[in-house]
């Protein structure tokens, strides 16, 4: 079969080679799954690159999320491949445990976008941001995979949503994905609009996987008792809390590792998983495909996840 491997640490584009490897052979607990749509992610950029914090022995497979159908049943099933990366091939091993099933009106491009984005979005906005119905949710890089996520679940959930993104094309996918309000980074500081905005009240909930100076943007524009929920850092710079700066404003920063969830709570996957299927069947959420990419195109993927020109999800189709 074809999957793209890691030989070397470095640029997507000068280390990624498409091999041709035995078929993986499914161990007690797993089951072996044609790929039929794999999601790409930035965390894929980062682990191609040497640079994330999980760090798979070389070489290896990227791709954390997929869609595929187990061999010997036809069940489509979406998930992370066992034992960390693995999706960007033509077969993968998922555990058992952690197949989870897709609703049948949902593609397999769908169901490829909905599992990291989506289960990070809910469990950041919910379990660890306690989002209320009627709250002012600032979503930053909103018309991107994980901003896209968090701005369908904020509006599923009641909150008035405010984005970030940059360009006329980017703020126009956050206006139709349900944001109350789109500031566009690029022309105007998103700071004194989002106090203007929320009448001096600042955002309750900051939804941040960019890092830097928006981060340190937010926390001018937080409320009395904000939470901030860190995501990740795209803008390459990891941020300082001055703590004192917490304190006399009184707001929270909470970080956001989801993976760690597969591992302190696995259950709440399960149920994260029945809760998001709900919401896609009421029509709540739809998962934004920005771009299907044959399997053999990944470092032109990558390529365009890393400069940011991506819209929603891209996904690759062996």
């Amino acid at each position: 079969m074809r999957a793209w491997r890691v030989h070397s640490l470095g640029d997507p584009a000068e280390v990624l080679s498409l091999d041709e490897v035995d078929r993986p052979e499914p161990g007690p607990g797993q089951l072996l799954v044609r790929v039929r749509a794999a999601g790409l992610n930035f965390p894929d950029v980062l682990m191609t690159r040497g640079l994330y914090q999980e760090r798979p022995p070389l070489p290896f497979t990227p791709g954390v999320e997929l869609c595929g159908e187990v061999v010997g049943s036809g069940q489509r099933v979406l998930g992370a491949p066992s034992g960390g990366p693995g999706a960007f091939a033509e077969y993968a091993l998922v555990d058992a445990a952690a197949a989870w099933p897709v609703p049948a009106d949902m593609s397999d491009e769908q169901a490829a976008s909905l599992y990291l984005t989506h289960q990070t979005g809910f469990v950041g906005l919910h379990r660890r941001a306690g989002l209320q119905a009627g709250e002012w949710l600032l979503v930053h890089a909103g018309a991107g995979g994980v901003g896209s996520a968090a701005i369908q679940l904020g509006k599923a959930a009641g909150a008035r949503v405010i984005a970030t993104a940059g360009g006329e094309r980017k703020t126009e996918v956050c206006r139709q994905l349900g944001a109350d309000h789109v500031i566009d980074y690029t022309d105007e500081d998103f700071v004194p609009l989002v106090k203007d905005i929320t009448g001096g009240h600042g955002a309750d909930v900051v939804y941040d996987p960019v890092g830097g100076d928006v981060f340190d943007g937010s926390r001018r524009c937080i409320a009395f008792e904000g939470r901030i929920v860190v995501v990740g850092f795209t803008s390459g710079r990891i941020p300082q809390v001055p703590a004192n700066h917490a304190l006399v404003k009184n707001y929270s920063v909470v970080g956001l590792h989801w993976g760690l969830y597969r591992k302190h709570d696995p259950a709440r996957i399960g149920m994260v998983h029945e809760e998001l299927c709900r919401l896609f069947a009421d029509g709540a959420i739809d998962p934004l495909v920005g771009q299907v990419l044959p399997l053999a195109q990944l470092p032109v993927a990558m390529a365009a996840i890393a400069d940011r020109s991506t819209v929603g999800k891209v996904v690759l189709r062996p």
